[in-house]
């Protein structure tokens, strides 16, 4: 059994190391105890995964209809930083649902 594992952590090592490129990241690990074993491997982009990257506007007429929405949103939601009982800046809003983006009701 710790044998197979061994095999199959070389084995994604091997073919990981050679198929993964300068802008991906591959992360690999085993878990098991003396019956069972799981392994798994994941490449993907690196980088945060959590960060959603916004395409620009399409054209001039986009880009004023963009800075006029955020600026009403801005107006009606007056966001504010307040530090929490822990010293963590979190933002507050004027009303309810901006936290949300949500625009005019």
């Amino acid at each position: 059994m710790i044998g197979a594992a061994l095999a199959v952590f070389a084995l994604t090592l091997f073919v990981g190391v050679a198929s993964a490129s300068a802008q991906e990241v591959e992360s690999f690990g085993c878990i098991g105890s003396r019956f069972t074993i799981n392994c798994t491997s994941r490449i993907g982009p690196a980088g945060d995964p959590f960060v959603r990257v916004v395409p620009a506007p399409a054209n001039d007429a986009a880009a004023k209809r963009s800075l006029e929405r955020e600026r009403r949103w801005v107006d009606r939601c007056r966001p504010t930083l307040v530090p929490d009982g822990y010293g963590v800046s979190r933002y507050t809003y004027a009303s309810p649902g901006c936290e949300f983006g949500v625009g005019e009701n």
